[in-house]
């Protein structure tokens, strides 16, 4: 039985906290409700929201400082809300975790189409399938081991991959041949990229592509779909552990 997202929305303003509980429960979903931080934590102790809707500015605990302490220990999707302009305050929202972004004012159809939208690329992100349990993946003379964060070749040879390059592997072959744009990768190596410089998903691949592939030029592993992202087309087992 399909059961209905539950979105919880975060804002100090008693108009805007009624005008998106209409338009959220008008479209199908359930809709929370908290004026401050310290009231959506209490919210969501018995209300486990699929997304949470959150205002940048308010009374007490503003929203990025919430959006940090959220994102530390949940990936639940979160798109920001803001009445300010400045695109600083926008790259901060999303460099700490934030999903998306929607300033004020804003028009209800937009927020219920980047509410969908988000829930789709966390939906789509996930691994196809997670039954496998503890196991490694192989792939051509490969064996990917999420446990042990390690690449080895069958000739017994360690493929050195970063924090970064390892995510970014683990998150294409899990979800083979699925492709999966530069955003939804981000979102997935977000918290293992150890560089903060090196925020390039192209470039990654290219440095991974050099290490797996017998000619990186024509890559047979990890395929570019042409203004869509990547895709990881080789075959891919599971190896119990």
């Amino acid at each position: 039985m399909h059961t209905a997202h539950r979105i919880l929305v975060v804002d100090d303003d008693a108009d805007i906290l009624a005008l998106m509980e209409g338009v959220i429960s008008r479209n199908g979903m359930t809709a929370g409700t908290a004026r401050s931080a310290a009231e959506a934590e209490a919210v969501l102790e018995s209300f486990p929201a699929d997304l949470i809707v959150l205002d940048l500015m308010m009374q007490g605990e503003d929203g990025l400082s919430f959006c940090r302490r959220l994102r530390a220990r949940s990936n639940v999707p979160i798109i920001m809300l803001t009445a300010l302009a400045e695109d600083v305050d926008r790259i901060v929202g999303l460099e700490i975790g934030a999903d998306d972004y929607l300033g004020k004012p804003f028009n209800p159809r937009e927020l219920v189409a980047r509410i969908k939208s988000v829930l789709r690329r966390a939906r789509d992100a996930k691994p196809i399938d997670d039954a496998g349990g503890n196991s490694d993946f192989a792939f051509g003379p490969f064996r990917l081991s999420p446990v042990q964060m390690s690449l080895a070749h069958q000739d017994g040879r360690s493929v050195h991959l970063t924090s970064g390059e390892f995510a970014l592997l683990l998150a294409l072959v899990e979800r083979a041949p699925r492709v999966l744009s530069r955003d939804q990768l981000l979102d997935l190596s977000r918290g293992a990229v150890a560089n903060p410089f090196d925020r390039s998903i192209d470039s990654q691949i290219s440095r991974i592509r050099s290490k797996i592939e017998v000619d990186p030029r024509y890559p047979e592993y990890i395929k570019t779909v042409r203004n869509l992202g990547y895709a990881f087309a080789a075959s891919v087992g599971r190896i119990r552990i």
